[in-house]
């Protein structure tokens, strides 16, 4: 294996639909609480915006669609859940949540030959 085959590897790895949405989810809320919450929003939106680009592609537009509402509920549903549970708990609860639904439905794309032409 080469250096350029073992890099390009790690960047499949790391710029998987599932690893950026927790980053998104996670980034945005240490961002927000570093900076204002419009910071770590926009960190939230744009790894959304991104993974919803590869979810279509990997699950097709049905799959792209629940998992970016779910992405979308998991960051709402973290405020509510926080009271119970503590902020930060709450937020590693949700990105795991979405980042299992995510890679179980890439897989399922995966089973039925998505993406198309790759």
């Amino acid at each position: 294996m080469t250096s350029s085959s073992g890099s390009s590897d790690l960047h499949r790895t790391l710029l998987r639909p599932s690893v950026v949405a927790a980053v998104g989810l996670v980034g945005g809320f240490a961002v927000a609480r570093a900076t204002k919450r419009e910071v770590g929003g926009g960190l939230f939106g744009l790894a959304g915006t991104w993974c919803g680009r590869q979810w279509a592609r990997t699950t097709g537009p049905v799959g792209a669609a629940v998992l970016g509402a779910l992405y979308t509920a998991a960051m709402g549903g973290s405020h509510p859940l926080a009271r119970k549970i503590g902020p930060w708990p709450s937020v590693l609860v949700v990105t795991a949540g979405v980042a299992a639904a995510s890679e179980a439905a890439e897989a399922w794309g995966r089973c039925r030959g998505l993406p198309k032409g790759d």
